[in-house]
């Protein structure tokens, strides 16, 4: 079994006649639950009585645990903070002047002179908005992780290559990192190692080890059987044949999660700066965002910008097959001795002459933040009338539906009539004419939809009927893939109602729902544009690039600099970090639509339009809903760094809980949203299955 055959989701979807008996079935148990969550409020609130004790099991736990660890845990910091002093004091004892002459010359090195001015010049902004400092201590956090990251994901990945058992755990353990909240990963840590670097850096190698082991298992798979028997019949042992014909062969793969492992933990260094006690960039973008100093969170959201996307175009540089002929080992001498040798002798001559060392510190800082401030503290107040008509706009017409339903959030105040008995009545009829109409025409599924979507809306998603929520997500599971995942949806959704959570996955779902729907609308569009465009592609190719790149904490500044702390704020940046899959992959969909399916439809006379809707659209249709899957996948992940600007959702369980240094309410709330992601997952590629199969 491969790599990735291990995440795909076996089909034993019902046939259609079961599949309609069973939608039937929960239509009718929805429709009751709905009418009858008045007379029975436990429908809509989950009895505090019922709720398991699981966050407090696991703090007992940890109560335990702690004191046993804490010994072992200080010698691990002890000599993870020494070799973290010396990378630090090193980057410090190099002048900026000798480092950006080493980043320079490597990104030559990595993919030509291009990189390399890019290079200078993102480095040369370093300098110039003073964050030199902080920059390289993040880069040492980042340096010393990553090696750390590499070697334990690099054997993880060939024991799983090596073992089924193993892979199955691994592929479990992936799926946890992976979907986990990063702010859950810091509360353990937390009470193990205290406030300081060292939680930042075991996060880091915790965080991103995922990648090396997928790109480690995805590279092994993937070496042809025939050169296996060739290096057999060579002669070669079971060892020779790995590291002379398994390796070299899987190593761009290889190389490629070294790239997705250093992004991966740039990241999270970026993310642990929620707990201070480190000088680093993280840190000094949120200390100015808590002061509402947005000129200055705009310089250094940008330092972190610019660091990424070095730190990416270098590593992802370096993971390509060179552009020239293999360069011999004389020119490898060559190039390493001038990439070390010219920054020394750079460090050595700045450090030996105070003049030169003056200069050095005269550039540093020059752009002045203070001024910046001014400058965005007045666009903001030129342009508020407008910002807050548009966000009372979109709270009173989007946003509260989808929250408290049509029923609470229709009235004369904010639509201009009250929602009455009678419009209650012709909502529920047009709805149930719309669906029967649906299901006659045979289309069925979008019927059944259509009722499940009228229902939602109706009372939003925090009066929604927990069970009937429950059998929903069950029903469709089982629907789209069998009892497997039912299963698995059915353990998912009662474990987070039955923790509590049912409440704060409300508000997740419908900030997901309406980021998704805002990225699919937007993205969609984009997506479509690109394809129809090669130039226009290779506009938007380096912009989704370097979204793709930035951090999380990124997304919050300009958001909260137009709309201040709540939700709203927390739905657009959620928006702006997940809008880059559906762009890509609706492009991509498209452009893999085969040609002589475009040329019958031209020579029908099919216009653009209908060639777009009836044609492209369709068979493109498995890379849009996997496309939809990565923008849940984006959201969800995004969900605890919105929590820092008021919302009320899983992430604020988790920013709480680190607040509180309380590891079960963390832990409880971080595997929620990791089932969620799961179920999602699971739901969006069975589905995208069967969309292939109906294709073939």
């Amino acid at each position: 079994m491969s790599a990735e055959q291990a995440f795909v989701v076996r089909d034993e979807s019902l046939p259609i006649k079961s599949r309609q008996l069973l939608w039937l079935i929960v239509l009718v148990f929805v429709a009751l639950c709905v009418a009858m969550r008045t007379a029975l409020p436990w429908l809509v609130t989950y009895p505090t009585s019922w709720l398991l004790p699981v966050a407090s099991v696991i703090s007992s736990l940890f109560a335990v645990l702690i004191p046993l660890l804490t010994p072992l845990c200080a010698a691990l910091a002890t000599v993870l903070g020494a070799a973290l002093d010396v990378f630090s004091a090193t980057l410090r004892w190099m002048p900026w002047p000798a480092m950006i002459v080493f980043f320079a010359v490597l990104a030559w090195l990595a993919r030509g002179w291009q990189l390399a001015l890019f290079t200078m010049a993102a480095l040369g902004y370093v300098v110039l908005a003073g964050y030199w400092e902080q920059g390289m201590n993040t880069l040492s956090l980042v340096v010393l992780a990553v090696p750390l990251s590499v070697g334990i994901g690099f054997l993880l990945g060939v024991a799983a290559h090596s073992s089924r058992s193993v892979r199955n755990v691994t592929v479990v353990l992936l799926d946890l990192l992976q979907t986990v909240p990063a702010f859950a990963f810091l509360i353990p840590l937390l009470l193990l190692f205290g406030f300081g670097p060292i939680v930042g850096l075991i996060a880091c190698v915790v965080y991103a080890i995922a990648p090396m082991v997928h790109c480690t298992m995805l590279g092994l798979e993937r070496v042809p059987p025939s050169l296996l028997e060739a290096g057999s019949m060579a002669g070669c042992t079971r060892r020779q044949r790995f590291w002379n014909v398994i390796l070299p062969t899987a190593k761009r793969e290889i190389l490629t999660g070294i790239n997705q492992t250093t992004m991966a933990a740039f990241s999270m260094v970026i993310m642990a700066a929620i707990i201070g006690g480190f000088n680093d960039v993280g840190w000094e973008v949120l200390s100015s965002m808590r002061k509402a100093e947005f000129g200055q969170s705009l310089l250094s959201g940008l330092v972190i910008a610019v660091l990424a996307m070095v730190v990416d175009r270098i590593t992802f540089g370096m993971a390509q097959p060179p552009r020239d002929r293999a360069p011999t080992t004389w020119h490898k001498g060559l190039r390493t001795a001038v990439l070390l040798v010219v920054p020394l002798l750079i460090a050595i001559f700045f450090n030996s002459s105070p003049s030169s060392m003056a200069w050095a510190d005269t550039v540093r800082g020059v752009i002045d933040p203070s001024g910046l401030n001014s400058i965005v503290i007045g666009i903001v107040h030129e342009f508020s009338a407008p910002l807050d008509a548009f966000k009372v706009f979109v709270l009173y017409h989007f946003m509260l539906p989808l929250r408290i339903g049509l029923v609470g959030a229709i009235t004369s105040f904010t639509w201009g009539f009250d929602w009455t008995a009678q419009v209650n009545a012709i909502y529920c009829s047009l709805a149930l004419v719309l669906a029967a109409w649906l299901w006659f025409k045979g289309k069925w599924q979008l019927g059944v939809a259509v009722l499940i979507a009228s229902a939602l809306l109706l009372v939003g998603f925090n009066g929604f009927p927990w069970p009937a929520f429950i059998i929903i997500v069950t029903g469709l599971a089982w629907s789209v893939s069998g009892p497997r995942l039912a299963t698995l949806a059915a353990f998912g959704t009662c474990f987070i109602v039955s923790t509590g959570l049912y409440g704060p996955l409300g508000q997740s779902l419908y900030l997901c729902l309406l980021a998704v729907l805002i990225c699919m609308c937007f993205g969609g569009l984009l997506g479509v544009a690109a394809a129809k465009s090669d130039r226009f592609s290779a506009v938007l190719k380096p912009v989704c690039d370097a979204l793709q790149t930035m951090p999380q904490f990124i997304f919050l500044i300009p958001a909260l600099m137009f709309f201040q702390v709540g939700e709203l704020t927390g739905l657009i940046a959620i928006a702006l970090y997940a809008i880059v899959p559906p762009i890509r992959y609706v492009e991509y969909g498209i452009r893999s639509v085969p040609p002589d399916l475009l040329e019958t439809s031209r020579q029908i006379g099919c216009t653009a339009s209908q060639r777009l809707l009836h044609v492209e659209l369709p068979v493109a249709k498995p890379a849009v809903v996997l496309g939809v899957n990565q923008t849940i996948m984006a959201a969800l992940s995004m969900l605890p760094v919105a929590a820092l600007v008021g919302t009320k959702d899983l992430g604020q369980q988790v920013y709480i809980a680190l607040s509180k240094a309380d590891a079960g309410q963390g832990l409880v709330a971080g595997l929620s949203i990791a089932l969620v992601a799961m179920i999602s997952d699971r739901i969006m590629r069975a589905i995208v299955s069967n969309a292939g199969g109906a294709l073939d």
